[in-house]
Formats: structure tokens, C-alpha cells, sequence
């Protein structure tokens, strides 16, 4: 079994980390540049597992694209027309897998999606019931993966068309706000080639901000939506092609502002954005709240913290950026005090449970942790060595392995995890911390 830790680090870290850019953004940038009329560059791509995927996925749906690197060109988008069942493997990308369903639903005939055995055990009832009330034929087991999606009663404009060429009212759907936001953008990044849909959430929306992201996407390809605390206005339209930058992605920079957190010391990153549309940029103000400094200019973001005075336990809904509650849960084990995540039951259908696989872990080296409905209540403790498993997340992976910076016989099993957001994780760790790794 391969492991892989960091040697414990005495003194302050000081440097620079290059991240990728934001997996989030460009997932949705993808789908609505291989929706367009005309072709589009996306600079700046995040290079991992699930990018990847994306673009052999919209392949398969007929789009054609150059990737290489950090750089798609997309030279024409998916066709609609092309005849012929089809078979898109989403790996262990949940978010490759929600999209293309969508995007599948556009053909008139069968795309087939599926994914290995632990994404196949993430549901997807709530996608694929919008995606029935908007006409399209789903058939799944379960509300799981393989799922076979097409057309069925579903309309399709011709994405070429600048046009709004259909009079008849938007669909209206109706979906429940406690489930993944994956699910709802999804259905609005396909909605302006169906003529436009109103969706009327229910209940408490979870991860709203995604949400406004993935109109904020939309926007920069030529569609406008209308946003309200209970619904989301879709209209009729056709995307056009553009030149598309992806910032850098604030839940990879997680990691080694988190290093400096635990250890002291200072590093930048470059790319990040203060004002991006990432809810994890929400990070800076907990990292702050923890006893951090945070600053901003044009080139990056900047996190140290003075080594003198003590890294403090927090109470915070991560509703919003729940991608980071592993960062936050290995820096509320290295704090002083106790450290209380709320707001976020629904990630236990991630990759991992990531509350009680996360609790599992943490607990193997020492931490207390009490897993409660909505979240992490985390009794810092005297840390001890150990093997942690990462059960095939990469979020697990990274945020664990932070915690060998101060203990020594700390690994994590399954490195090559962190392919599916960040490749070079270890590398860049190593490079721009000078940290040393240790298997």
C-alpha cells in the first residue's frame, strides 16, 4: 500500500503555491462554451481527473475540442442530431456526471452515464426528476448511476439561433433546496435551449452561491438569469462563443493557506481572486476569524499567521463552501479550543461521508470529534501517529496529510487521490513550501 506524509516542520513556512484553476468554473464554463454557437478559449482550466473527463464526456456528445494543458479550444459544440446510443464513463467526477446528464438530455437519442462503483452509489433522483418534468426520458435504478437519458418530449431550439424563436411560457420547475446545487445547475445551463424554465425551490437552499455562480458562467457566455431567494428565471436564448479566463481555485488554495495556519509563516497564492465567484473565497474571513491575516492585491491572495500567538477554534456554518470542511476540520484538530462546523449534513454523499469518514480519521490520530446532524463538533487533543485512510477523496487526502506538518508518523494511504482535482498536489506542496515528503 502506497502512503505519503510531510516531514514535520520546525520553523515558519514562507513561499509561493501555484493551484490550479477552479474546478467549479470550469466545469460550468465547458458545458456552456460546447452549448454556443461559435467557438470559445478557455484559459486557465483546472488540469485534474474530473476537466478531463468533462471534455471527453462533451466529446462523446459530438462537441469538438483541443484541449491541452490548462487551455480548451472549443471549436463547435455538441450535436443534438447525432444519432446513435453513446456511453459517457464520469470516472469518479460527480460533477462530470450531473452535467452531462443534462446536457445528454438535449439528443434525440441514448446517452448512457455512468461512473466507478463509489460515484454510482451518490444519488441523483432530484436530477433526474427535473430533468422528467422538463420532458426528457430517464431511466435509472435507483436514482443512481448508469443513468440512460434522451430527448424524449423535451424541446430543443437550435443552439445557432440568436433568437428567442419560441413564444410559449418557460417550463416551471419545481425543486427541493436541501439537495445538491449541482442538480439545479444542471437543469439551467441546458434551460435557455429549451425555451427557458422558472425553477421554484422549496424549503432551505443549500449552497446557494453555487448556484450564482453558475449564472455568473452563463452571463459571461451571453445568457442572463434572474435570481431570487425562491426562484431562478431561465430565459430562451442561445450562448455564444467567448474568450473565457478561470481564476484560481480557492478550495486548492485551501491547503497550503491551512499549512501556514498549523505551522506559521506566510504564503501566497496567484490568481485568487478576493470578489470571485467561488463561495470558497469565503475562506479568507474563517482564516481570519482563526487568527490569520489575510490580504488581497492584483496578483493574488497572501494568508500568514505569526507563530507567537495561537491558531483558535471557530464556530462557523460552512453551508456555503462545504468543499472546505476538511480543511477546516484538520485546522480546528490543530487550534486551541473547540472548533463547531454547522450547516452542512448534506456532504455525507460526497466522495466519502465526509463527516463520518472525516470523524473516522481524525479520531485514528487523536482528535475528539463528535459527528452531530448538521455537522462537526471538533475537542482538539494530543496528536499520535498514524496510517489515515482517505477513502478514494481527494479532499480527505490533502486536508489529512496537513496534519503530519506537526506530527511525526502521520500518512495518508491512496495518494494519487488528488488527481482528480490536483494532480501535482504533492509537487507544488513540496516546491513552493520547501516541505519534505516522506512514504
Amino acid at each position: 500500500m502506497s502512503v505519503v506524509g510531510f516531514h514535520p516542520v520546525d520553523d515558519a513556512l514562507h513561499g509561493t503555491v501555484a493551484v490550479p484553476g477552479s474546478k467549479s468554473v470550469s466545469n460550468r464554463a465547458l458545458v456552456c462554451a460546447s452549448l454556443a454557437g461559435g467557438s470559445s478559449t478557455i484559459t486557465g482550466l483546472a488540469d485534474g481527473d474530473d476537466t478531463t473527463r468533462m471534455v471527453i464526456g462533451l466529446g462523446v456528445l459530438g462537441a469538438d475540442i483541443g484541449h491541452e494543458g490548462t487551455t480548451a479550444l472549443v471549436r463547435a459544440g455538441i450535436r443534438p442530431e447525432r444519432r446513435g446510443e453513446v456511453t459517457i464513463d464520469a470516472g469518479l467526477a460527480g460533477t462530470t456526471s450531473r452535467f452531462l446528464t443534462a446536457v445528454a438530455a438535449l439528443r434525440g437519442s441514448a446517452t448512457v452515464v455512468t461512473g466507478a462503483p463509489s460515484l454510482r452509489n451518490r444519488p441523483m433522483a432530484e436530477l433526474h426528476d427535473l430533468l422528467r418534468q422538463m420532458g426528457a426520458d430517464v431511466s435509472s435504478i435507483d436514482g443512481r448511476l448508469p443513468v440512460t437519458v434522451s430527448r424524449g418530449a423535451l424541446f430543443v431550439a437550435d443552439s445557432t439561433d440568436d433568437e428567442a424563436t419560441r413564444s410559449a411560457a418557460p417550463i416551471v420547475l419545481h425543486a427541493r433546496g436541501d439537495v445538491s446545487s449541482q442538480f439545479v445547475s444542471a437543469v439551467m445551463m441546458i434551460a435557455p435551449l429549451c425555451g427557458g424554465v422558472v425553477v421554484r425551490l422549496s424549503g432551505d437552499v443549500v449552497s446557494r452561491s453555487y448556484l450564482s455562480m453558475t449564472s455568473d458562467v452563463m452571463r459571461a457566455f451571453g445568457v442572463s438569469c434572474r435570481m431570487s431567494s425562491e426562484e431562478i428565471l431561465v430565459p430562451h436564448g442561445a450562448y455564444r462563443g467567448t474568450d473565457f479566463v478561470v481564476d484560481a481555485d480557492w478550495s486548492s488554495a485551501s491547503y497550503p493557506f491551512a499549512a501556514v495556519a498549523i505551522v506559521g509563516g506566510t504564503v501566497r497564492v496567484d490568481g485568487l481572486r478576493a470578489s470571485s465567484s467561488q463561495p470558497e473565497a469565503g475562506f479568507a474571513a474563517v482564516l481570519e476569524r482563526m487568527g490569520c491575516q489575510v490580504n488581497a492585491d492584483e496578483r493574488g491572495v497572501v494568508v500568514s499567521r505569526d507563530g507567537a500567538h495561537a491558531l483558535c477554534g471557530i464556530d462557523v456554518d460552512m453551508s456555503e463552501m462545504s468543499d472546505l470542511v476538511p480543511t477546516l476540520a484538520v485546522l480546528g484538530a490543530s487550534a486551541v479550543g473547540t472548533t463547531r462546523i454547522r450547516g452542512v449534513g448534506f456532504i455525507r454523499a460526497k466522495e466519502s461521508d465526509r463527516l463520518g469518514d472525516l470523524a473516522t480519521e481524525l479520531r485514528a490520530c487523536g482528535t475528539d470529534v463528535v459527528v452531530e446532524d448538521d455537522g462537526l463538533t471538533i475537542h482538539p487533543g494530543p496528536m499520535r501517529s498514524a496510517t489515515l485512510r482517505t477513502h478514494h477523496d481527494h479532499r480527505l487526502a490533502m486536508s489529512l496529510a496537513l496534519l503530519s506538518l506537526r506530527t511525526k508518523g502521520i500518512t495518508v494511504d491512496d495518494p494519487r487521490v488528488v488527481a482528480k482535482s490536483w494532480p501535482t498536489f504533492w509537487e507544488a506542496m513540496r516546491v513552493g513550501l520547501r516541505l519534505r515528503t516522506v512514504s
